[in-house]
């Protein structure tokens, strides 16, 4: 395979998304080569050896490695600052292999409590089973980090902005405090995207994405992507990715690698809209309290402000109950409502998504917890979408000025 040519530290985001990692074949295709293979072969039994034996540089097994993740795997690592990226099937997996690959028996981990439903399971549930020990802290209390990092850590893991939330976590503060008690931090940026915020640049260790959000983000593929420093990545991360097989199939691969191409666009518009929309729920009778980074009414809104170039895609909304529906029941007439907004537990996808998290995402968590994290009854996250916004405000418009007729439906129902 020929590197394309045009490439140069240099170049600016929206470039690296379109030409960067780009490795010509000998056929000299414009588009990214899809390889939908499973096995490579050698010209000799001396160059198989050597390959295994890893004095000579060639593609072994599509789980090891694959010339159209690596081209993935390139352009993330250079659209995110990082020495190196490995894919993964899925975001999950990325996480879970970020932790299982750096960690043993008798390690620690403090995590901040804001956390996606799967990710607080692994650190709750599936690292006691092996013997590490875990502690939550609330992430945006830099004094709980202090007291948890007082002595010594293996690995830190946090979201920022958190899922569904939108809790901040000054990383270059955390990641002080976690280096100095022998942590690697890991920082999953879903929220933020490559774009919007840059945690290796404020003291990350690792960066993990689920690529099935804003980098696919047509609702298409699943995928996954864990970035750090080249060492880690080949020393700790490879063998335990080629071992134990989340690999990344090369088709999904092929189109984040075409997702990647728009995701300048798509974000900017998103967030917008996201924008607009937060400012027109915030002005609702119907709306307890809306969350959106860069909102002057986010408690965090100046670490948002030095930490991010963006608020992101997503706003999450309280509904308030009345007189005769409870949270639950007033949040769920506004979702049922929508017609241009669709029920969904995914993100970052260009359609408009309503999810509510207490009873699906952030299900498993428990009640106490959800309490804790501020998820109640009410709460509805908003992935802003690639429609026109003020159609977007519209359907919302319409679904909260029904909450009306529902609550006095309900009413009449029950004399």
């Amino acid at each position: 395979m020929v590197r394309h040519n045009s490439q140069r530290p240099s170049r600016r985001p929206a470039t690296i998304l379109v030409h960067g990692g780009v490795e010509r074949s000998q056929f000299g295709e414009t588009a990214e080569a899809l390889f939908l293979t499973s096995g490579f072969v050698y010209d000799s039994a001396e160059q198989a050896e050597a390959t295994f034996a890893g004095t000579v540089s060639h593609f072994q097994y599509s789980r090891f490695g694959n010339p159209t993740v690596a081209m993935l795997e390139q352009r993330l690592a250079a659209i995110e600052g990082a020495e190196a990226c490995r894919a993964t099937a899925t975001g999950m997996a990325a996480v879970h292999s970020a932790l299982l690959s750096h960690l043993k028996t008798g390690d620690r981990v403090v995590a901040a409590r804001a956390l996606f439903g799967s990710c607080h399971w692994i650190i709750s549930t599936l690292l006691p089973r092996y013997g590490i020990e875990t502690e939550f802290v609330d992430g945006g209390d830099l004094a709980q980090w202090r007291a948890a990092l007082s002595g010594p850590a293996n690995l830190v893991l946090l979201e920022s902005p958190s899922n569904p939330m939108h809790e901040l976590v000054d990383l270059r503060a955390v990641a002080d405090l976690a280096h100095a008690a022998g942590a690697l931090v890991v920082v999953d940026n879903v929220f933020a995207t490559p774009l919007l915020q840059k945690p290796i640049a404020l003291g990350a260790d690792v960066v993990v994405y689920s690529c099935t959000k804003h980098i696919d983000g047509q609702g298409r593929v699943l995928g996954g992507a864990v970035l750090g420093r080249r060492k880690w990545v080949e020393d700790v991360l490879q063998p335990f990715i080629r071992n134990t097989g989340p690999s990344l199939s090369p088709f999904n691969a092929w189109l984040l690698l075409k997702g990647l191409e728009t995701l300048p666009l798509r974000v900017e518009a998103a967030c917008r809209s996201a924008a607009r929309i937060a400012d027109v729920l915030a002005a609702r009778p119907e709306i307890a309290r809306v969350w959106y980074p860069l909102r002057a009414d986010h408690p965090q809104v100046e670490l948002a402000r030095a930490q991010m170039t963006g608020g992101g895609t997503l706003v999450t909304f309280e509904v308030a109950p009345t007189r005769t529906l409870s949270a639950k029941e007033a949040a769920f007439a506004v979702m049922n409502a929508l017609e241009l907004v669709a029920v969904s537990n995914n993100l970052g996808d260009s359609k408009s998504l309503a999810t509510h998290p207490a009873t699906t995402t952030h299900m498993r968590i428990g009640a106490e917890e959800r309490a804790r994290l501020g998820i109640t009854d009410g709460v509805i996250r908003l992935s802003v979408g690639l429609e026109d916004a003020e159609d977007l405000i519209e359907d919302l418009v319409a679904a909260l000025d029904g909450l009306a007729i529902t609550a006095a439906t309900t009413a009449a129902a029950a004399e």
